[in-house]
């Protein structure tokens, strides 16, 4: 029987700096990033990275010679007391011979030796450092900088992580459960943290096993491994989300103990995918992996949940299909354990599964300065926002790599209920999060107030900061004046937005439904000091006709780059049930033959609802319209597209649902 995916995780790679995954109003990069002089067009290299040949009958004169780089980091060869540092080798192949002469030297000892890599770690004096350095297969000897929680930039110091470890508060005693993609349990910043493993991989329909035996379960040590073969695709590994997400609540709580699980699965269709592999984990995985933690006799005071499925306004305790997972996060809140959930990129209101589920704490995004990026989620539904932006970890094989998202602001709070439990070892998750609540610093925005995670004041009873009142991604906040008492800051409409004018009178709609699969996606950049783009909405101004997206997913006649449509296509993926579930459209071919069937197709009442099902997705995922918009006098966008989608799923097809996207949404003018 086909095993039904609760969530996608899609892995973007770039070996470039991070490209925006927005092709209109993208964001500004970072100052170390920034472009503002570009190089003139002649001495642009072009796409294939080879520079243009210089004019015939010029001559071009022999290029300086520059003297190499030396080999052994400066200062290391003085060092008599010994270094633990990074040789890096010409290729994997030469680790081990390398390792092996390593060995022989005297003073040196070889202490990680990662497989499948171009590097190894020694510890050695200055003396057989350099002698190491001369070896012809080594390219560099550089110091292995120790990973502490100042890595983490700005993130413990907001939060005050840094006051309460100097204050005793260390998480000692306490586990936190991360149910992810696994973890390199030899990373620098989490060796000998990781203490329990297991493995909940499904294999079906194309998907294989992540666990490091190939089986579907496997427990114990080694069974949540991040760097096994499985996980590492042309050289690069699918599997570091969980790694980078250990690292911060490993740098928030640093004497926690860690309990990895490995739910993802991997599979390798560039038509389900939009990319050749994707790790996607099925919920019999997730709700096997929260067994298991139920079953542990340790002191865990929170599981780490940087996933999610569907949008959904509100809290969806009363979905039947999330019954099983609510059961067991209220089981192990009755136990003690809190489960803290991402809210989610897809900068709307609301959450996805698990986080719109009421007895999970659900997490949000701020920057450094308390801003909202624009692609957090957000609303009533969250608990807490915490740091997301911009946030330095670890990856597999020993480095570590900056991302954005809320699955970056979720292990903050982990880490933070690690603290205050052991602080209150028989305090209730509820009570934690009302200390949590009641200490952070209130975010006032679209007439809410969402804390921000503050865990030392929520261990020391301290007043929270000022409220800063902001409009999501619209700049600096600004702190309230608490002696002014007007009410005068701004606050903008929830429901704002394009509302297309009312038209003939739709079928009557049902409630929504929940839209249960969600994509989480990292960009992995080449320089972790490049921030990567997060994939969240567009903010066009109007909308596009099937036809009209037809045309962008033609390659070359577009104004949309491959890496927009590729986003917008992954976004779709996590709120609709029909695509790519049922109707594959998951690349821009793909999506082509959906908007714009072939001439031979037969234009069933089925094949037009999903065009303009499609185009409908695509026009939100773009900005163009939202889900509070109205197709009518009181139907909403999204319960117009769950409606129809309704009607997909039965494999009935009505033509007044066809024509209320076309007309209603895709063919409107939003100014």
């Amino acid at each position: 029987m086909r095993l039904r995916a609760l969530v996608a995780l899609a892995i973007v790679l770039t070996v470039a700096p991070g490209v925006p995954a927005l092709a209109e109003e993208a964001p500004a990069p970072p100052p170390a990033a920034a472009q503002d002089s570009p190089a003139p067009a002649a001495e642009t290299p072009p796409p294939g990275g080879e520079a243009p040949p210089p004019d015939e009958g010029t001559p071009v004169p022999p290029p300086a010679e520059q003297p190499p780089a030396p080999k052994l980091e400066p200062g290391l060869a003085a060092d008599g007391d010994g270094a633990r540092v990074i040789v890096e080798v010409t290729a994997p192949a030469e680790a081990a011979p390398v390792a092996g002469e390593a060995r022989t030297l005297s003073g040196t000892e070889v202490v990680l030796q990662p497989p499948d890599t171009s590097f190894i770690v020694v510890e050695g004096t200055g003396e057989s450092l350099a002698a190491l350095a001369d070896d012809p297969r080594v390219v560099s000897v550089r110091r292995d900088r120790t990973y502490s929680p100042s890595d983490l930039g700005t993130g413990l110091s907001v939060i005050g992580a840094d006051q309460a470890h100097a204050a005793g508060f260390t998480g000692k005693g306490q586990m936190i459960a991360v149910i992810d993609t696994g973890i390199d349990r030899d990373h620098p910043a989490l060796h000998g943290r990781v203490v329990e493993e297991a493995c909940f991989s499904a294999t079906d329909d194309g998907a294989k096993s992540l666990c490091p035996g190939g089986s579907d379960t496997q427990i114990g040590t080694g069974s949540a491994d991040a760097e096994t073969a499985m996980c590492v695709k042309d050289s690069v590994n699918l599997c570091d989300h969980g790694t980078h997400v250990a690292g911060i609540a490993s740098a928030v709580a640093p004497d926690a103990d860690i309990m990895a699980i490995q739910v993802f699965s991997r599979i390798d269709d560039a038509e389900s995918c939009g990319e050749e592999s994707c790790l996607t984990a099925y919920e019999s995985s997730i709700l096997l992996a929260l067994d298991h933690v139920a079953r542990s006799t340790r002191d865990i005071a929170a599981v780490n949940l940087s996933l999610g499925g569907g949008l959904f306004n509100g809290a969806c305790d009363a979905e039947p299909a999330l019954q099983e997972m609510k059961e067991r996060i209220e089981a192990l809140r009755a136990k003690g354990v809190a489960t803290v959930a991402a809210a989610g990129n897809e900068y709307e209101t609301g959450a996805g599964a698990p986080g719109c589920i009421s007895s999970a704490v659900t997490v949000g995004a701020t920057d450094g300065g308390d801003v909202i990026p624009d692609w957090s989620n957000r609303g009533s539904i969250l608990d807490l926002f915490a740091p997301g932006v911009d946030i330095d970890s670890s990856v597999p094989g020993g480095g570590r790599q900056v991302y954005s998202g809320t699955s970056m602001a979720t292990p903050h709070v982990a880490g933070a209920f690690a603290l205050l439990t052991q602080k209150s070892a028989e305090a209730t998750p509820d009570a934690l999060l009302e200390q949590l609540r009641k200490a952070g610093r209130p975010i006032v925005y679209d007439g809410v107030t969402t804390p921000r995670l503050d865990v030392y004041g929520a261990l020391t009873d301290r007043a929270p900061s000022p409220p800063a009142t902001q409009s999501p991604g619209s700049g600096d906040p600004t702190p309230d004046d608490p002696d002014d008492g007007s009410d005068d800051d701004p606050s903008p409409d929830p429901s704002s937005g394009p509302v297309p004018a009312p038209g003939p009178a739709d079928p009557p709609a049902p409630s929504p439904v929940p839209l249960p699969t969600v994509t989480v996606t990292v960009t992995v950049t080449a320089s972790p000091a490049t921030a990567p783009a997060v994939c969240t909405r567009g903010k066009a101004t109007k909308t596009l006709t099937a036809a009209g997206w037809a045309t962008e997913m033609t390659r070359g006649k577009g104004t949309l780059t491959d890496e927009t449509l590729g986003c917008y296509l992954r976004l779709v993926a996590k709120a609709s049930d029909v695509f790519p579930e049922l109707t594959r459209a998951s690349t821009p071919g793909a999506a082509y033959r959906v908007l714009k069937p072939a001439k031979k197709t037969k234009l069933t009442k089925k094949v037009k609802l999903e065009s303009e099902l499609l185009a409908a997705w695509l026009n939100w995922a773009h900005g163009g319209v939202n889900f509070t918009a109205k197709v009518n006098g009181s139907t909403t966008v999204k319960e117009a597209l769950a409606s129809a989608e309704r009607q997909r799923l039965k494999g009935t097809s009505s033509a007044a649902y066809t024509s209320m996207l076309k007309k209603q949404v895709n063919e409107r003018r939003i100014a």
